[in-house]
């Protein structure tokens, strides 16, 4: 599974429920963002959550190679920086499913195993850091996977909430390279759960709190 592993994780088909969350893109569309925003939201989103997501997955990573596997420490450290509850309801959510696929894929795996013991439930970069251990996936290639499932799923809510040409989102992927990159270095050079960054976006938490209030909606957040 190892060279397949990262192709795995940045697949946007993976079933881990993550159809139902739009990265913040529906909560930024009913505040009145437009189609041609989106370059702009994915570039804030790659300096802020992605940077703060693809540090704590990679630092699980670590933590899963380790012995015992205690992810304790990362997962504080990321609840402490979600602190919007509809946030963190969604990253619980998907934590869900990821650890449900590494659970099928790698049910003995030490890393695997250790997600069980996560209180209250792994936030998904926790998991992802699990299942990127079970997987052989490496630290910049689990950081890459991260930035880019944002990006796809920023991009992929956007042909159901924004409806224009669907090469669009190419066009727009590859134009967050340079700051994919970045992110991606950024959450490599973190080195413990107290030095996780805490990249918040205020609009985006704003944005979340009145999304969970809204009886009309297709994605967690």
């Amino acid at each position: 599974m190892g060279a397949l592993g990262p192709l795995l994780l940045a697949d946007g088909r993976l079933p881990v429920g993550a159809y139902t969350y739009s990265a913040g893109l529906e909560p930024a569309v009913a505040a009145g963002l437009t189609r041609d925003q989106v370059p702009a939201l994915l570039r804030a989103r790659l300096h802020t959550t992605a940077v703060t997501e693809a540090a704590a997955a990679v630092l699980a990573l670590r933590a899963a190679g380790q012995d015992p596997v205690d992810y304790g420490r990362v997962q504080q450290a990321l609840e402490a920086r979600t602190p919007v509850a509809p946030l963190r309801a969604a990253s619980t959510t998907l934590g869900r499913g990821v650890h449900r696929l590494a659970r099928r894929l790698a049910p003995g795996h030490p890393a695997v195993l250790a997600l069980s013991g996560v209180r209250p439930k792994p936030l998904r970069p926790v998991a992802l850091g699990a299942l990127g251990a079970a997987l052989g996936v490496g630290e910049e290639e689990l950081a890459y996977a991260v930035v880019y499932d944002e990006l796809q799923t920023v991009t992929s809510a956007a042909l159901k909430l924004l409806p224009g040409d669907p090469l669009d989102s190419v066009v727009w992927i590859l134009g967050a390279e340079p700051d994919a990159a970045a992110a991606v270095s950024a959450a490599l050079a973190v080195r413990t759960p107290d030095t996780l960054p805490a990249r918040t976006a205020p609009l985006t938490e704003r944005w979340a709190l009145d999304h969970e209030r809204s009886e009309r909606r297709l994605f967690l957040a």
